[in-house]
């Protein structure tokens, strides 16, 4: 209840309300006030009107117009971070209240990068369906989405391969993600017995855009070795790469896990490379600090025992929210 008291009695402070900083939430999170309206259910005049309002209850700007695009003002950046806190900190309570009318019940969010999501639909399904009344919102992007779902601690959990170095987190690895050089069928070294690093240097590669965490672990492969690789495109998912690879546009490095049914098809295939796989790790994270609910602890232990069993079961739960 602490928490509560404080809350009202800072917005009092500054003459703000609850509901303004809902809506300036929504604004500064999508950037529109066509979007916000939608979300909350407003019209664009009631929204525009709650803003204004909360300008001139601070007396500074929060949005900056630039041709048809808003901007945050670095007021409007400061009191995004505060009400994104302010946000999840209600969003706990609610929690609180929820675990004590049972386990089952509640919000939960797991974030989980784009290549983690070929596999974790699998190892939810069993746990959606012990809890079926508790709400979980699977969100999947790239990495660096991901990561600042962490770092503006919008996400209860999130699934990755390498845990960030500049955001306290605690990190445990459950399952091993091996990264592996793919080719299309009729490819030159297709069916070569081996495939030796120099001659992979020559080749173009197709890969993920800088910054994805396969994209990083190749880089840090080839730069340990000298190697600079030849980047002949870059690509925002890794179907892209795929679809490129099997057009015979270049190689391509990518997690095994997310090639199951191309290489049932035999429409790729894995290359014998030399010092491939790269052994990586997935990791559940979360930040260090953070207060996690029974459900998020419950779904921290599922995923560690679960995986260990190499309990990966396909379906679709029905209580799954994909974003």
């Amino acid at each position: 209840m602490a928490i509560i008291r404080n809350t009202y009695y800072t917005l009092a402070m500054l003459n703000l309300t609850l509901r303004q900083l809902q809506v300036f939430e929504s604004v500064a999170r999508h950037l529109s006030y066509t979007r916000a309206a939608e979300e909350l259910y407003l019209s664009q005049p009631a929204v525009s009107m709650q803003i204004n309002q909360l300008e001139t209850n601070l007396g500074l700007p929060l949005f900056e117009q630039l041709g048809k695009k808003i901007y945050l003002t670095e007021a409007g950046k400061e009191l995004y971070r505060y009400s994104r806190n302010i946000a999840r900190q209600l969003d706990e309570i609610e929690d609180v209240f929820s675990e004590l009318k049972g386990l089952g019940q509640g919000n939960l969010i797991l974030s989980v990068v784009s290549t983690a999501n070929y596999f974790t639909p699998g190892l939810l399904a069993i746990f959606c369906k012990r809890y079926q009344n508790l709400q979980l919102s699977l969100k999947v992007a790239n990495r660096a989405t991901v990561l600042e779902h962490l770092s503006q601690n919008s996400t209860d959990l999130a699934i990755m391969g390498k845990p960030p170095e500049d955001i306290d987190v605690c990190a445990n690895s459950f399952m091993e993600n091996p990264l592996v050089v793919i080719a299309a069928p009729d490819h030159p070294l297709a069916k070569q017995p081996q495939v030796k690093l120099e001659l992979l240097a020559q080749q173009t590669f197709l890969s993920r855009e800088p910054g994805s965490g396969t994209r990083s672990a190749m880089e840090r492969m080839f730069a340990t070795h000298g190697i600079k690789p030849k980047i002949g495109m870059e690509m925002q998912t890794n179907e892209a790469v795929k679809q490129a690879v099997q057009a015979g546009m270049g190689l391509g490095i990518l997690s095994l896990h997310c090639l199951e049914l191309e290489l049932e098809t035999g429409r790729l295939v894995v290359l014998k490379a030399e010092h491939f796989p790269l052994t990586r790790n997935w990791y559940v994270v979360h930040r260090t600090n953070k207060r996690l609910s029974s459900a998020a602890q419950a779904l921290k232990k599922y995923l560690l025992e679960e995986a260990a069993r190499g309990g990966v079961t396909p379906g679709n739960p029905t209580s799954l929210t994909l974003i």
